[in-house]
């Protein structure tokens, strides 16, 4: 097994959202409201590129998203900075994509809309709870999510690894992996983690033999270096809302 230099079984992921998008903007119109076509807008770009950079003394092995414009530039922009004959081809993942959204019923007004999206991640843990009426299941989102990871961290022949996903599958793995890797708990936290666009998080994965010598590895632990590090404001100075709420309170260009 491929293992971090110095360790005898770790694995390391920098999971990125992805940059700064426009959830109004004229491409998700066009495609009749489906948030799936949207790309990152400049400010996004310059995000990803930000990322690129502070990540650019970094070697990795394998490189993925999970196949939406958004998060497949964010990738691409931030592997930019890496030298051309080191840089991974980017792997599309596409059971990391976005949690499911349902409908958000009437809405008066941008701010109203902002309110009440800042707060679905406070019923994650709820049995049967999903993202707005009608939208996937959590626990469903989560389990998807893991199988992901876990089948990753199976695979041999890496050691770090980027991946850029989305706000909601990060919380989700943020909180899987902050609970000792258990499913049954990670939801109980995915409310306390904050993703901003572009953000950097670096998890890592002890592995061990299984237990009953049959080929392959289990996971032992999950420790949490860094959360939600934006190389484009480091201290989060004037990023007084939270993603969720900047994102729906800005007023349309």
């Amino acid at each position: 097994m491929t293992v971090l230099p110095g360790t005898t079984g770790r694995r390391r992921i920098y999971l990125m959202r992805h940059g700064h998008v426009d959830y109004f903007g004229k491409e998700i119109a066009a495609a009749g409201g489906d948030t799936k076509v949207v790309p990152l807008t400049p400010l996004g770009q310059e995000q990803a590129d930000a990322a690129g950079q502070a990540l650019s003394h970094i070697r990795f092995d394998r490189a993925a998203c999970s196949g939406v414009p958004r998060t497949q530039q964010t990738a691409e922009r931030a592997l930019a900075a890496q030298p051309a004959n080191a840089r991974p081809a980017l792997e599309v993942i596409p059971g990391l994509v976005e949690i499911h959204g349902g409908r958000i019923g009437t809405i008066r007004s941008r701010a109203e809309l902002a309110a009440k999206m800042a707060y679905y991640f406070e019923t994650a843990a709820e049995e049967g709870a999903t993202m707005m009426e009608g939208g996937e299941v959590f626990r469903d989102a989560l389990n998807r999510a893991v199988d992901e990871i876990e089948r990753l961290l199976a695979e041999p022949g890496w050691h770090t690894m980027l991946i850029a996903a989305h706000e909601g599958i990060n919380r989700l793995i943020l909180g899987w992996a902050a609970t000792g890797c258990s499913r049954e708990n990670a939801l109980t936290s995915v409310r306390a983690f904050e993703q901003d666009p572009a953000c950097i998080n670096v998890i890592d994965f002890d592995m061990v033999p299984h237990e009953d010598g049959t080929p392959g590895t289990d996971i032992e632990r999950a420790i949490i270096k860094s959360v939600n590090v934006t190389p484009y404001n480091y201290f989060k100075h004037g990023m007084n809302m939270t993603s969720l709420e900047s994102i729906f309170a800005e007023k349309p260009g």
